[in-house]
């Protein structure tokens, strides 16, 4: 008795990777970069959002990354690291606009810090915002948060992207280390180096 063939449809294709769907792009296959879309659209508005506040902001500049992204496609060396790639157009378009505009909503400081701790309720820092309902302490939050986002500006550029991506958006070091163009270690030294910078610049509020 002959062996029974396999069944095509039991075998799960594995997905192209990026540097695949960025092949098929540059050759003229426009849906592929749909697919790309797909992948990091999420993770391309979250990061706009951490450092805009705003979700309508976030939406509009992510959309503009994804045409720059498209439109210099041609320039990016290392297709495999096109995620990194885009969410470095994507944090610099931010920081760009947000110096175009008023900002109108706030960062949490513990999440952006990585300190863990509460304030004077035990709250976590966005909860602490969200639940408090004196406008004394609310005024004081809003120009907490400003003063974050400028301080985030104040940054090295590399500082910078690593506190958005690594601990921000919780990229893994190789993926941050590819959007940087470094190794994994030195994705570690800006980290430390951007946070402790952070909470120089933040020192009124400790």
């Amino acid at each position: 008795m002959e062996p029974k063939a396999a069944d095509s449809t039991d075998v799960n294709p594995q997905p192209p990777s990026d540097g695949r769907l960025v092949a098929l792009v540059l050759a003229g296959q426009r849906r592929s970069f749909d697919e790309l879309i797909g992948r990091y659209q999420r993770q391309a508005v979250a990061v706009s959002y951490r450092l805009l506040g705003n979700s309508h902001d976030a939406l509009e500049v992510t959309q503009d990354a994804f045409l720059k992204a498209y439109s210099s496609l041609h320039t990016l060396q290392k297709p495999e690291a096109f995620g990194g790639w885009l969410m470095r157009i994507v944090s610099n378009l931010s920081l760009n606009f947000r110096r175009g505009r008023k900002n109108r909503q706030q960062l949490p400081l513990d999440d952006c810090l990585g300190t863990g701790q509460g304030h004077e309720n035990g709250a976590g820092g966005s909860e602490w915002m969200a639940r408090s309902g004196d406008p004394v302490r609310r005024l004081e939050s809003q120009e907490m948060g400003r003063r974050l986002q400028k301080a985030l500006t104040e940054l090295p550029e590399k500082q910078r992207l690593a506190i958005v991506m690594f601990t921000l958006e919780q990229m893994s070091q190789k993926q941050v280390a590819e959007a940087l163009q470094c190794s994994v270690e030195a994705v570690k030294w800006h980290v430390f180096q951007g946070r402790k910078k952070l909470k120089e610049l933040m020192k009124e509020y400790f």
